[in-house]
């Protein structure tokens, strides 16, 4: 029997141009996949029932913790039905239905319209997402963190005023595991936004990024394009460490690093 649907699904990973050899030692790491540039992106994709296996084994040896956890176990679920050749069946196919609805965004207004009376799978909850193992947290910092350097008007000698701020920022349904993280590196303060569905971890005090965040960092360093920021957030600490930052020639060592971090970064 034809259905007049064909079931396709992929694992994807979206990044910054700039940061695409970081999907190739991803693709190396995993040898299977492709990964596609585009002008300002690149993603990296896993497609084949057999390259599939091979992902599906890593995160079963090493799990996820975010809420991405949930859409993985559902995730899970179609990569089964399909290797069994279910969603060639009305019932497969409706099953199929059923989970997509639960995961990421849901489903789209034409299969809402083709599937009317179908019912969302009950959505597994992360049952554990403490931090287990400093090399994840790294790794999920080299993704989402940041390491920023703020310079403000400030009414001192110098007249201007130096903060580094480390910060990580996940939708809010997120928000027990930003804490665990402030837990588990022993500083920051988790803050939820008021204007949008999402919250940031935040650490300026400098006591904190000098005990804490840069030797953390240095024993399990950051991969990809932020490894730069970290570089240079650590050579500003080290000039703020000399009070440098209170001298002229300081704050001009510290604003020409600045100004190539992050966004403003070539490459």
């Amino acid at each position: 029997m034809k259905l007049g649907w064909t079931v396709y699904f992929q694992l994807g990973i979206g990044l910054h141009i700039k940061d695409s050899q970081l999907l190739n030692l991803i693709q190396g790491f995993f040898n299977v996949g492709n990964i596609t540039l585009g002008k300002d992106t690149c993603q990296y994709r896993v497609s084949s029932l057999k390259d599939l296996e091979i992902i599906i084994n890593h995160f079963e040896n090493y799990p996820l913790i975010t809420q991405k956890w949930s859409d993985y176990q559902l995730f899970k679920l179609v990569y089964e039905l399909v290797k069994n050749k279910d969603h060639l069946t009305q019932d497969g196919l409706n099953k199929i239905i059923s989970i997509k609805s639960s995961m990421n965004l849901g489903l789209n207004n034409e299969l809402k319209l083709a599937f009317p009376n179908i019912s969302p799978i009950i959505r597994p909850k992360v049952s554990n997402n403490s931090i287990q193992d400093p090399n994840w947290l790294s790794g999920f910092v080299s993704a989402e963190g940041n390491f920023t350097v703020s310079i403000t008007n400030s009414p001192t000698k110098i007249g201007k005023r130096v903060l580094l701020m480390f910060n990580i920022t996940q939708h809010s349904r997120d928000a027990e595991l930003l804490q665990n993280i402030c837990n588990y590196l022993e500083c920051g303060k988790y803050y939820p936004s008021n204007t949008r569905s999402e919250g940031t971890i935040t650490v300026t005090k400098f006591s904190e990024i000098d005990l804490k965040i840069i030797p953390f960092f240095k024993d399990y360093p950051i991969i990809g394009i932020k490894s730069f920021d970290f570089e240079d957030f650590c050579k500003i600490e080290e000039l703020m460490k000399n009070k440098e930052h209170l001298t002229k020639d300081g704050l001009e060592k510290i604003e020409k690093i600045k100004s190539g971090m992050n966004t403003k970064r070539n490459s």
